[in-house]
């Protein structure tokens, strides 16, 4: 029971994430690599203003602005450089490497001590676990709620158009420019922003814990999708932490098969490819129903 609810409590604080890239993977049709960089970033920011005697609400804002502005950088670089956005993010991501390193001052810094988000009167009197399902669960809804209501606005229309198609959208009086660099801004916020709240659920925050984090933000996005079929944009958005949870549920699966927390990455990605492939195994076995049931005709 208790890994159960731990495994819900970090699926939806790794929601974030996947909030956060699907803004540029779905609706800007773009991989933005700069994620791998801004979450241990955010981590960072948020762990040394703790360290340092901030507020844990405002050192998690902080590290939503710090996150934003990497997201600029990656921005500005793509429209106004020309440099490919896959450059661009990697480029920012290994920059940001060295800024976690100057942040924290080491490789590492624990928040053993320090007061967090999770250490509140409120939350303590829950049973273990149960903080990060309830402070996870604010999180979300507000979060989701936020994306749901600006992507109705005239500006979210704006930013949805430009990722359909950026020559109609241009006819249309859009910049998009703008809107690309309002996407990454936004979307490496979150980001930031779920390095922050991983890092003080975690009570540490390393410069490498940003490997692998596109793989999982893209996990809760796809698995989301693979596991609910065909939804309305709104409804894809609940869907990433839907998604989140069930990948989170998928990992303890594996570790209860025995595989080592090593592999994880690993078991991650195999997992990714399959879902993502899973529309071509069903044409494949589409193709076959239809050309049995044929030969079955002409028979």
């Amino acid at each position: 029971m208790s890994l159960a609810v731990s495994a819900i409590g970090q699926g939806l604080l790794w929601a974030v994430l996947g909030v956060g890239l699907f803004l540029t993977f779905r609706i800007l049709d773009f991989a933005d690599m700069t994620v791998e960089g801004t979450f241990p970033l955010g981590a960072a920011t948020a762990v040394a203003a703790i360290s340092n005697g901030m507020n844990p609400l405002l050192a998690t804002l902080l590290a939503f602005v710090i996150g934003a502005l990497a997201g600029l950088i990656t921005g500005l670089l793509y429209t106004k450089g020309h440099i490919p956005i896959l450059l661009a993010g990697i480029l920012v991501m290994t920059a940001c490497y060295s800024v976690n390193l100057r942040i924290m001052g080491r490789a590492n810094v624990s928040l053993l001590g320090k007061s967090t988000l999770f250490k509140n009167h409120l939350l303590a009197a829950l049973p273990q676990y149960f903080d990060s399902v309830v402070l996870g669960t604010i999180i979300m809804v507000v979060i989701t709620t936020i994306v749901i209501y600006f992507l109705q606005t005239e500006l979210g229309q704006g930013f949805i158009a430009t990722g359909d198609n950026q020559t109609m959208a241009r006819s249309l009086g859009i910049n998009t420019d703008n809107m690309k660099i309002m996407g990454l801004m936004v979307s490496n916020g979150l980001i930031a922003f779920g390095g922050a709240l991983v890092a003080q659920n975690n009570g540490y925050a390393d410069v490498n814990m940003g490997i692998g984090i596109i793989v999982i933000a893209l996990a809760s996005i796809i698995i989301g999708e693979v596991a609910f079929g065909d939804l309305t944009l709104n409804q894809r958005l609940v869907a990433v932490t839907l998604g989140s949870i069930l990948y989170r549920f998928v990992l303890l699966l594996v570790l209860k098969l025995g595989f080592s927390a090593n592999d994880l990455n690993l078991i991650s990605a195999i997992i990714l490819a399959l879902c993502m492939m899973l529309p071509v195994f069903k044409n494949v076995l589409n193709f076959k129903h239809i050309l049995k049931r044929g030969l079955d005709t002409n028979d």
